[in-house]
This record gives structure tokens, C-alpha cells and sequence, in this order.
């Protein structure tokens, strides 16, 4: 039986690492996906992949992906409803994006959360996830049989991955109740703030 097992991240380059470890461990790149907030544009737009131009002729992220050297070499540019820019690669991406032909990039419906939900993810979890990528964070999901659960897991953990209770009652505290696709997506300013409001209040 295969599980999820998802980490957020606030710091991209840990998520990279989780990544690679995952892979390192044996999961396939096409088991693994990554989706970071990309707000302010710290993946430049002249770096576009194959994988975001693909997805924007609807082909679907999925079938660039599968190539030679590991997830993060199919990381593309892409919008996600209620998100919006990311840069991202792997299965969550193509499904959060509609990577069935014809789809437009960004216009998938139910996007990050109908994604993560469609693979098991609960509901809550879910949505506690998406508005994590929207506030700035990095999440990293892998498939993997019973067996692998617990070692991937422990992997995503290794990296400093942000506690979701924690988190999630940070998150209720301000007033959030569920992600809203409909919301405007943070400004570079807005995830500057929320960053510094989680390392002084240690969350």
C-alpha cells in the first residue's frame, strides 16, 4: 500500500537536501515532488525548464520529469491558484497544476489541497500545507510503499522541517481557518514578516 509522507520547509535549501536524501535512499525522483513559494523571483524567469514550458503547452509536467538526473533537474515555473508563483517539479506539481492535456498552468481544479487530498493527505493536513507554500514555505512530498514510510519520514524530519501542530496553531492563532484559493497570493514583504515572526516567536 503506498502512503505520503510530506515535510514543510521554510528554508528551500533544507527542502533540497530532504530531496536529495530521499533520493539517495532509493525513492524514485518520480515518487518525490517539490513545490517552494517563489514570491520573490529567487528562481530567476530566464531559467524556465523544459518541465514549466511543457506544462504550459499541455503536455503536463509529469512527462517532462522523468528524464536522466534526479527531481531537481525538472524544476520549472508555475502558478498555483491561491498559492501563486512556485517553482516546483515532481507528481504534486503536475496534478496541482492540471497535468492532463490541454490544462492551462495555474487553472487546475483544487489545486494544491484537491492534490495532496487525492493521494491521502487529510483534509486538514492538506490545507494546513498549502498555506504553508503560500506564506513562503517549501513542501516536500514522496509515495512510498509501508515499508519506506518510516525511513522517509525520518529523512523529511532531518532536515529541520517546520512542526505542523506548532505551526498550524500559529497559523489559527492570526485568524486563519482554511487555505482559500481565492486569496491573494503574499507579497515578498508579507513572507519577509512572516519568516521573522516565526524565528522570534521560535514556531
Amino acid at each position: 500500500m503506498t502512503q505520503v509522507a510530506t515535510a514543510l520547509y521554510d528554508d528551500y535549501d533544507a527542502a533540497v537536501s530532504a530531496v536529495n536524501a530521499l533520493e539517495d535512499a532509493g525513492i524514485p525522483h518520480s515518487d518525490i515532488s517539490i513545490v517552494s513559494n517563489n514570491a520573490d523571483d529567487r528562481w530567476p524567469r530566464d531559467e524556465r525548464t523544459k518541465a514549466a514550458e511543457d506544462a504550459g503547452k499541455g503536455a503536463g509536467i509529469g512527462a517532462a520529469i522523468g528524464g536522466v538526473g534526479g527531481l531537481l533537474t525538472g524544476l520549472g515555473l508555475m502558478a498555483i491558484p491561491g498559492v501563486g508563483p512556485v517553482v516546483a517539479a515532481g507528481w504534486l506539481a503536475a496534478t496541482a497544476v492540471g497535468a492532463a492535456t490541454g490544462a492551462v498552468v495555474g487553472g487546475a481544479a483544487g489545486g494544491l489541497v484537491g492534490a495532496l487530498t487525492k493521494e491521502g493527505v487529510p483534509e486538514r493536513e492538506a490545507q494546513f500545507y498549502a498555506e504553508g507554500v503560500r506564506r513562503g514555505g517549501t513542501l516536500v512530498s514522496a509515495r512510498v510503499d509501508d515499508e519506506q514510510a518510516p525511513s522517509a519520514r525520518e529523512i523529511l524530519q532531518r532536515y529541520k522541517a517546520v512542526d505542523p501542530a506548532v505551526r498550524d496553531a500559529t497559523y489559527r492563532e492570526s485568524g486563519w481557518t482554511a487555505f482559500d484559493e481565492r486569496a491573494p497570493a503574499y507579497t515578498p514583504e508579507e513572507i519577509a514578516a512572516e519568516r521573522a515572526r516565526y524565528l522570534r516567536e521560535g514556531v
